[in-house]
């Protein structure tokens, strides 16, 4: 297929987790036959920050404004599938274009399902508005679960199916390094992650002055007390995530609020985390038993006496079982082959459905023309 994806960045993974998740199915659908144009808005502090300027598994263009859009209309037009992402700039107007450009499929791509609808319910379109919802032929969401008949349901999606995000085993591959930290935090601040941040990161880290932390990610600010065992890096690119995560003996997943409250929402982080090798604590929400089971390939932790009882008690040989299992359930389902596969099937069903509805136009404009109606 010929593809033509609007997301909100490709070319810089600094701030964002959308990056990595769009490198790795790209990568997938292009090791797959399929062509695709990634379009970006450029921006002054994605432009700051580019670490994959020239990507070879896609070709990247980037647009000024909408009225520069315009230059790729004829591209948007010709392609076989349209996806426009959550978060893009402007989002309400290029998906209107893109549904307006096209005779084909276009979708919307959400990797921000529970944030998305928090949104609309407070009357925040900025990127999707609920009239567009039912305009676009498939609703691609980071979150499964109940939410998806919310979509269908409550917003009209002709099509909401889950789409997780994924990880490239090539380039999260499990390595050898020697240990740094006894546990590892990479994530860009966040509000309302903050707070279980504190308590399963920075309040164990008060309370074992000789256990060594790490938080990596930018915009924290600069008013967080960070006791002296955590160590603060402001940014780690991707290619350096497998060295990161292999010089912790433990990293922490943290699930934003609207996350937890919609459930089935797993991060990359923790795909990319169990790809390395690394084991995973986590905080708990519903639907997690469906991604990693907890106890085995997962360890829920719900206060800092739970955190420290893992890393002061947990043995060497199941820390390292843990990981395996973790490793080896991420192999097995939650690649971006495996997603790459999966966008595949929903677009063509949405093909489908799109030919039996126009189908159904003609036999009925058919039928009314034989009544004279």
């Amino acid at each position: 297929m010929r593809l033509v994806v609007l997301g909100l960045s490709l070319s810089s993974s600094w701030g964002n987790g959308h990056a990595t998740t769009y490198r790795a199915l790209l990568r997938a659908l292009a090791a797959r036959g399929h062509a695709v144009l990634f379009l970006e808005r450029d921006v002054p502090w994605y432009a700051a920050h580019r670490d994959l300027p020239d990507p070879g598994f896609c070709e990247l263009a980037l647009y000024a404004d909408l009225a520069d859009l315009d230059r790729f209309r004829a591209r948007i037009a010709e392609a076989d599938a349209v996806i426009v992402g959550s978060y893009v700039p402007d989002g309400v107007a290029v998906g209107e274009r893109a549904r307006a450009w096209t005779e084909h499929v276009c979708a919307f791509y959400d990797i921000d399902t529970p944030v998305t609808l928090a949104k609309l319910a407070a009357g925040d379109h900025a990127y999707i508005a609920p009239a567009l919802i039912p305009a676009y032929d498939l609703y691609l969401s980071f979150t499964g679960g109940p939410t998806l008949d919310l979509i269908e349901a409550r917003y009209g999606s002709p099509a909401a199916r889950p789409l997780y995000c994924s990880v490239d085993p090539d380039a999260y591959p499990a390595l050898a390094r020697e240990t740094r930290w006894d546990l590892s935090y990479l994530g860009t601040y966040s509000p309302d992650r903050q707070p279980t941040l504190d308590r399963l990161l920075i309040e164990p880290a008060r309370r074992a002055p000789h256990l060594r932390f790490a938080v990596a990610g930018p915009q924290y600010p600069r008013e967080i007390d960070w006791p002296d065992n955590v160590a603060r890096i402001e940014h780690v690119p991707p290619a350096a995530h497998p060295d990161f995560y292999a010089a912790s003996r433990y990293t922490l997943n943290v699930t934003r609020a609207d996350m937890i409250r919609a459930g089935y929402s797993p991060s990359v982080r923790l795909f990319e985390a169990a790809a390395c090798g690394t084991p995973i604590l986590t905080d708990r929400w519903e639907g997690l038993e469906t991604v990693l089971a907890p106890g085995t390939e997962i360890l829920p932790v719900d206060a800092a006496d739970d955190v420290l009882a893992v890393l002061r008690g947990q043995p060497e040989a199941e820390r390292r079982r843990v990981a395996a299992a973790a490793r080896a359930r991420v192999l097995a389902g939650h690649t971006a082959a495996h997603r790459a596969a999966e966008l595949e099937m929903h677009l063509h069903d949405a093909h489908g459905r799109r030919r039996n509805i126009a189908a159904g136009s003609r036999l009925a404009e058919a039928a009314a023309a034989l009544t004279g109606r």
